[in-house]
């Protein structure tokens, strides 16, 4: 397929999905452009599940337009799913099977041979383990066979549904290593769900929010913080509850979020250097106490919940 470089991979305008009465999305737009790795993020039930299975043809909208590579999936189905591969999070496969035999299954599937098979194994780190049985891998072999599957016919657009849940750290870092090295020597665009703020942040330059069928905020992480018009987060706790002092109407106080339980209290502020020592000095006249004190930036995972009032893993 011959498509341009300037165009979007993905282009939703205006979707609209309801099921019965509920609205899983209220007019979604979503660009996505050659070799960007975007992040769409959403508490559950946000309806970012509904607007994947749109983009990847198994879901149609109700209104609205989606194309992938400039066109429509009616009348385009069998090239359009040749340009896209998945990975979702639990992929059951046949224990019996080596990981060769199985690459070697699906590589049929589209008519390789087995120079595809060996240069899967090469990208998702699976040599040695090409002779074990499935059954025998680890959590992170079976993701890094998933994700080999899902680039078996070469896609150029890869959507993943959190690829490295219960996955340990390492095996994790090892998943992001291959994803980052497809986007530099093969130029793949990726679609990237996931409850891992962390992960969100070290692969995807775009971030796309979404909750209740609708996108709070899409950009770089960069842009995302300088439109929140903060960057910075002071927290620490507070001794004596009762007597913490109110900043309702300091203009440096952009938010405040206090955890009665543990007495843990986040500002968000505009500038920690002007403002720390008269909150330290406001708290000390008032004689509760403080403790544990930091400062820090502005994290992804504090947009979030600034634009939800959820964290990513809420219900």
């Amino acid at each position: 397929m011959t498509y341009s470089q300037t165009q979007p991979i993905v282009q939703a305008v205006n979707i609209h999905k309801s099921f019965k009465e509920v609205k899983a999305l209220n007019g979604v737009d979503l660009e996505i452009m050659p070799s960007e790795f975007t992040a769409l993020l959403g508490p559950n039930g946000a309806g970012k599940t509904t607007l994947v299975e749109i983009i990847e043809g198994i879901q149609f909208p109700d209104t609205g337009e989606i194309k992938l590579f400039g066109k429509h999936w009616k009348g385009n189905k069998d090239e359009l799913h040749h340009q896209i591969g998945i990975s979702l999070q639990e992929t059951r496969f046949e224990d019996k099977l080596t990981t060769r035999e199985t690459l070697k299954m699906f590589a049929s599937f589209y008519g390789l041979n087995n120079t595809r098979v060996d240069e899967i194994l090469s990208i998702v780190n699976l040599q040695e383990k090409q002779r074990s049985y499935v059954v025998n891998l680890s959590g992170g072999q079976r993701q890094k066979l998933a994700l080999g599957i899902s680039l078996i016919h070469n896609p150029k657009l890869l959507i993943l549904d959190e690829p490295t849940t219960g996955l340990d750290p390492t095996a994790r870092r090892e998943i992001w290593d291959i994803l980052h090295s497809l986007q530099e020597t093969h130029g793949t665009s990726m679609i990237l769900t996931t409850h891992y703020m962390e992960e969100a942040e070290n692969l995807c330059k775009n971030i796309v929010i979404i909750d209740k069928g609708k996108v709070l905020a899409k950009g770089t992480l960069e842009e995302l913080i300088s439109a929140s018009k903060t960057s910075e987060i002071i927290q620490f706790k507070v001794l004596n509850k009762s007597l913490f002092p109110d900043f309702t109407n300091y203009s440096d106080v952009k938010q405040i979020e206090k955890d009665e339980i543990s007495g843990l209290v986040t500002m968000q502020v505009s500038n920690t250097s002007d403002f720390l020592p008269e909150l330290i000095g406001k708290i000390n006249l008032a004689g509760c106490g403080i403790a544990e004190l930091r400062c820090r930036y502005v994290t992804l995972d504090d947009l979030f919940i600034q634009m939800t009032g959820r964290k990513l893993t809420d219900a």
